[in-house]
């Protein structure tokens, strides 16, 4: 995956003509400047042609390629608010006044929107489905060779031969349903997955994903996000669709492989059966020296790449393979590098490889077996046992005499199943521990659910169980050491840049001082976090810098929320 950096801002520009998937059908885009026109609900494709303005893709153009959920089964934005929102980030990310940095796990400062980038983006032009795709009538139902159908078939061309992918993820009300529709469900959705495999899996230089969440917040997507996301098990409304995304998947994981081989990477080539949700078999040691490209087993154990023989096997299930290798020493502890644009950081072990990828408890089980270190740390001081997955993850290496530290609970309940966080109650983990302040995080796993909550889409059943075990819904964030100089400086660039024009990492830590469950709900701006914690008598308190729960939300442009925070300030 690559990064989107003022120093390369240029070299991320690709438009070469797809070589990966076939384009059935012209791709049409709108230019920007027309984009930023128009008003109201957006008008289809066929409007748009006779108005004169689309324009047929050739190599020069600068297209973004927007992915969304449609709002309403008959029309993707109704009411308008989407675009209302697109045409504000747009104007944000073209007079720089919208920040766009990584996501609030790597919280580095290695990735942002060039003023070259920004500038190709003022003269692009917008690939928006409804405007791009002509639109099905009637009398071409049912026809495989009708432009709409050649178009969506093109999909996963269209994404390719774009140059920048943008998720358009505001939180909005489903016309027809009182389902909100935001960037879990995004991230649900088939045909969504598909677009966003289709980039990831891209043999571009860059495949960054820009997420927006409103007009006042965009960063770049988090590799834990499409992590365990199969491409084959999205929701689909057509169920037939599966089919076809299957194919598409395959091709471009076939592509991806190819690509990378030619430069000696392996992780595609392991995660390929996750990825399609094939069965994962056995091979032998010709078999898997073969695939990863090993020319001999004496190469294959002495590698000492991020993604050695040993995360080959890991990442691809294969037991019998790590047996063979750990009876040839191969070192079962052998520790993560250069792999942190997939997800997978530096000092990390492949036990927490093997949880994170959400492998079979039989991997863990082996790996443990041949002695991995069920207590390892990597540099953060995170275990294994903080990036457990499932329920079966947290038995085998609970059983295996895991040690249990404060922050477990607040790992497992950000990023795993209501199961998973029930197996660690079960195991009598304090819901309302948090540790040593100085070194954080500070807070509890309901802080935790709130803050990751746009990305899990049952962040509302881990935190009412969380509930149901008395974790305190008025706990408040305490900080101190390196903490409360991160905070303290990112008060003082507050104070200098001003909230809108910081990214959310920039304002989560000015703002974290005493902040609330309900204040981090408020602040990524979760609905149904936000009535969860009133329901069960959150106090709208502000935090140490004096922000209220609405002054959050307010601040945040998470205008939707005002009625429930509002209405129980003024109760108090």
């Amino acid at each position: 995956m690559g990064v989107v950096q003022s120093c390369k801002a240029e070299e991320a520009i690709s438009n070469v003509t797809s070589n990966v998937h076939r384009c059935y059908f012209p791709m049409w885009a709108v230019r920007v400047s027309d984009f930023l026109e128009m008003s109201g609900p957006p008008e289809p494709h066929e409007v748009l042609q006779d108005k004169g303005l689309l324009h047929r893709y050739d190599p020069s153009m600068f297209v973004i390629f927007v992915s969304h959920q449609w709002l309403s089964s008959e029309h993707p934005d109704p009411r308008g608010q989407k675009v209302k929102i697109f045409q504000e980030t747009l104007l944000g990310m073209i007079d720089e006044s919208l920040p766009v940095a990584e996501d609030v796990v790597s919280r580095s400062d290695d990735k942002n929107l060039s003023s070259e980038m920004r500038r190709h983006i003022a003269d692009g032009f917008i690939f928006f489905d409804w405007f791009s795709i002509p639109q099905k009538s009637p009398k071409h139902e049912g026809n495989p060779n009708n432009g709409a159908a050649l178009a969506v078939r093109s999909i996963p061309a269209y994404v390719e031969l774009s140059s920048l992918f943008i998720a358009l993820v505001p939180e909005l009300t489903h016309k027809e349903s009182p389902q909100l529709v935001n960037y879990a469900t995004w991230l649900s959705r088939g045909w969504c997955r598909a677009e966003l495999w289709c980039r990831l899996l891209s043999n571009k230089l860059d495949t960054s994903i820009i997420v927006v969440y409103s007009a006042t917040e965009a960063e770049f997507l988090s590799p834990l996000d499409w992590h365990n996301r199969s491409i084959v098990e999205g929701e689909f409304t057509v169920e037939a669709d599966r089919k076809a995304v299957v194919r598409l998947g395959e091709v471009a994981v076939e592509s991806k492989i190819r690509h990378l081989q030619e430069q000696g990477y392996r992780f595609y080539t392991a995660l390929r059966p996750q990825l399609l949700c094939k069965e994962r078999k056995d091979q032998s040691v010709d078999e898997f020296l073969q695939r990863f490209c090993y020319d001999g087993w004496d190469e294959a154990l002495h590698d000492s790449s991020g993604m050695n023989a040993v995360m080959c096997a890991v990442m691809s299930g294969d037991t019998k393979i790590l047996k063979l290798l750990a009876q040839c020493r191969a070192d079962m502890n052998h520790t993560l590098q250069g792999m942190g644009d997939l997800g997978y950081y530096d000092t990390q072990t492949v036990l927490m490889a093997a949880t994170k990828s959400q492998q079979h408890p039989s991997v863990l089980q082996t790996l443990i077996e041949l002695e991995a270190d069920v207590n390892a740390r990597a540099r953060t001081g995170l275990v294994a046992l903080y990036m457990c997955r499932s329920p079966e993850h947290v038995k085998v290496l609970l059983e295996h005499r895991a040690e249990m530290p404060h922050f477990v609970m607040t790992g497992v309940a950000s990023f795993a199943c209501p199961e998973t966080v029930r197996a660690l109650l079960s195991f009598r983990c304090d819901p309302n521990q948090t540790g040593d302040p100085s070194s954080g995080p500070g807070f509890g796993p309901l802080h935790a659910v709130a803050l990751f909550s746009r990305r899990n889409r049952r962040a509302v059943a881990t935190a009412k169980l969380l509930l149901e075990h008395r974790a305190d819904i008025n706990a408040r964030k305490e900080i101190s050491g390196i903490l409360m100089r991160q905070h303290l400086h990112a008060r003082a660039h507050l104070a200098v840049k001003g909230f809108a024009s910081c990214n959310m990492v920039m304002r989560l830590r000015a703002s974290m001082a005493g902040l609330s469950p309900l204040g981090y709900a408020a602040m990524v701006g979760h609905e149904g976090l936000t009535k969860l914690y009133l329901e069960h008598g959150a106090d709208p308190m502000p935090n140490d810098r004096g922000d209220t729960p609405a002054d959050l939300a307010r601040n945040n442009h998470h205008y939707h929320l005002l009625q429930f925070l509002e209405v129980s300030s003024v109760a108090l």
